[in-house]
Order: C-alpha cells, then structure tokens, then sequence
C-alpha cells in the first residue's frame, strides 16, 4: 500500500469468510483480524438472534460495496489527475522556459513546484491507482521502498518551494530595495538545488521503515502488501514527525511572512519612498496568487495529515464511514499536484496570456504543416504531370523520327 493509500484499511476480498486488510502496518492488520474474530462470533449467533445477523450482513455488504466501487472509481480519478497534472504542469514549464521576461524568481520557483508535482505524478500515483484497483501489492520490495520515497520527497519539496515563494514575496514587499541584490535567478537556483538535497537526504529513512508484508490464507494463498515497518519502527512518532516537519512547521513559517507582508501592504510605506500606485497593485496581485496557492495547499493536505495521524497511534476506527472519508482525503490530497495551472490561469494576467500563446502557436504550427503537406503534395503531382507530358512528347518525335 502507498503510503497515502488509506482508503482500503479492511475490505473484503473473494471469500466472505476474510478480510482483505490493505493496511498501514501490521499493527492494524491485527486490529483488523481482532474485529473479524468479533463478527464472526456474530455470524455464529445468527440462529439465536436475528439483530445480530442483520448487523453482520449489512456490515459484510457495505464492505463488499465499498471495495467494488473503489476499485473502479478512484483508479479513474486518479487517471483524470494524471493527465490534467501532467498537461497543465508541462504547460507551466514550457511558458516560462520560453518567455525570458518571465523568469523571475517567483516564476522560476512556480517551475519548480510544477517539477515536483510532474514527478509526484508521474512515479506515486499511477502505483497508488493500480493499489487501489488490485487491492495488493504487485510490484515488488524495491519498488514498495522507492514510491514511498519519492512520495515524501515531493511531499517535502512542494511545501518548501512554498515556503521559498512566500520568503520571496515577503522580501520583494518588505524590502524591495534591499532584496533587489538577493532576488536574483542565480539565489533562486542556489536555494532550488537546496531544497532539492536537504529534502533528498532526509527522506532516505523512508527507504529504510517501509517494506512488504506478507498476508498468507488458509488456502496457502500469499497477498503482498507495501506497508509501514511498525515491528522495528515506531509509527506514531514518524508519523507525527512528518505531519510537524512536513505541514505545521511550513505552514506556520509561511502564515507569519504573509501577516508581515499584509502590514506592511495595507498600512505600511516602503522604505526609500512612495510606491506607485501601479507597483503596489502588482505586487498585491502576485502576492495574492501566491498566498491562493499556499491555502489551497493547506486544505488539500489537511485531511489526510489528520487521518494519518489518528491511524499512525490507533485512533481512528475502521468503519465503512470512515474508509469512505480516508478515500476522499486520499483522493483530494493527490488533487493538489495538478490544480496550481489551473489557478495560474485564473489569477496570473501574464500566464493566461502565456498559455494562450503555447496553445495558439501549437494551432499554427499544426495548420502550416497542413499547408506545407498539401503544397508538397500539389508540387508533386504538378511535376508529376508534366515529367507524363515531356515523356509523351519525347515518343511523338522519336515516332515520327525527330530527335
């Protein structure tokens, strides 16, 4: 199992008589076998008590039901995430690549992000929709520890790069005159490289506390699952570690940048004179997209943040409500990755105009191949015709005996 992959904690599997427990660790696989031993008591009490079998029988069909739609319904949204996140970020990158006076640092920070979202998407979530479509785990050990991996480390690279881009309005706004020396390309890739290595480095533990456990039936069959290493780690506390580091801390550290910020936009006066009017207009506009950017953020993650929490120290109960509410927060966490074009659209002038010409261009490249493919071919025929035509001609002589 992913290591966002919540949504199936128990469902049932092909006999009726277990359960299918993808699982966050082996500790709630024996909670989970603990709650079947207690209805399957409730099963064995069906002759003597009619309320106890009805409950055992709903409780068996909202667990069938649920299994049935998640392993259709998520995959496909997990499918749309995919190709919107991969269309969307890859636009993000293109335009500013392309357009030199886009290249600030706020905008070269906003490639960054759209990295770490392409690589979220392209190497965590296809793994977590085949997770959810096969309810096991099908690719291996090694592959189990890398997804993990690169699931925090996009986790950790997209909420510093926040950070990175809340610091950097911060300075354009506070300080503007003194940060025109430290807001330059070459800072911004100095501070992207870091990022990049420090969260690199101190993911490799994940590498370490995930690995694969095995589900052996009475049957003999063996089901394989990727889940958290909770035998020789302690899950709560890691769990509490990255929902600190990886959530509350960035989010603190970006929330007092934009309270300093709004001081001094609202009520302040820049040093080393008056803005004009057009300047302060600006600098609230990309301020505000950035702050957008940040929120949406923090409310897509929060959910799951929470569930995994609870789950890490055994506090959240497994019931068919709950699993339900595990897959909506998986499901709008890994939304997160393709959303940001969208806003960059709605509230970015500069790349709306941006996007339209990539699109526009990409109209007119395609309509002067059409032309070029139809003039080559008229050419062709036209040469065609007349190579026929000086042939024939040729024979008429030769026939008549000119040469």
């Amino acid at each position: 199992m992913s290591y966002y992959n919540l949504g199936k904690d128990i469902v049932l599997g092909e006999d009726v008589d277990h359960f299918d427990p993808v699982l966050e660790n082996e500790e709630h696989y024996q909670m989970a076998m603990g709650e079947l031993q207690a209805q399957n008591i409730s099963e064995q009490q069906c002759n003597n008590s009619a309320s106890n079998c009805t409950l055992f029988e709903d409780m068996m069909y909202d667990f069938a039901m649920i299994e049935k739609y998640i392993s259709v319904v998520v995959p496909i949204f997990f499918g749309i995430i995919v190709i919107v996140g991969l269309i969307g970020n890859a636009l993000v990158v293109i335009v500013v690549l392309c357009n030199p006076q886009m290249r600030s640092t706020t905008n070269l920070l906003i490639i960054n992000l759209a990295i770490a979202d392409l690589l979220f998407i392209v190497v965590c979530v296809p793994f977590t929709a085949w997770d959810y479509a096969l309810s096991y785990w099908p690719f291996g050990e090694v592959c189990c520890r890398i997804v993990q991996y690169f699931i925090h480390v996009c986790a950790y690279a997209s909420i510093y790069t926040l950070v990175l881009m809340s610091l950097d309005r911060f300075l354009a706004v506070v300080h503007p005159i003194a940060s025109m020396s430290i807001r330059t390309e070459k800072n911004a890739y100095w501070a992207i490289g870091t990022t990049w290595i420090t969260v690199l480095v101190l993911c490799i533990p994940t590498l370490i506390t995930y690995n694969i456990f095995i589900d052996e039936r009475e049957n003999g069959q063996l089901y394989f699952y990727c889940t958290f290493n909770s035998t020789d780690f302690n899950h709560g506390l890691f769990q509490l570690c990255f929902f600190i580091s990886s959530y509350v801390v960035p989010l603190a550290l970006a929330f007092i940048l934009y309270m300093l910020m709004l001081k001094r936009l609202w009520f302040g006066v820049v040093p080393g004179g008056q803005m004009s009017t057009e300047s302060v207009r600006c600098k609230k506009r990309v301020t505000r997209l950035v702050v957008v950017v940040v929120v949406i953020f923090a409310v897509c993650w929060m959910p799951i943040q929470v569930v995994l929490v609870l789950k890490s120290f055994n506090a959240y109960p497994m019931r068919s409500s709950n699993i339900v509410i595990q897959i909506v927060a998986h499901v709008l966490a890994y939304t997160n990755s393709c959303v940001n074009p969208i806003l960059y659209a709605f509230l970015s002038e500069n790349f709306r105009k941006a996007f339209r010409k990539v699109i526009a261009c990409n109209n007119n490249n395609s309509s002067s191949s059409n032309r070029q493919q139809t003039f080559t071919r008229n050419e062709v025929e036209r040469t065609g015709a007349e190579i026929t035509t000086a042939t024939q001609t040729k024979l008429t002589r030769l026939t008549n005996g000119n040469v």
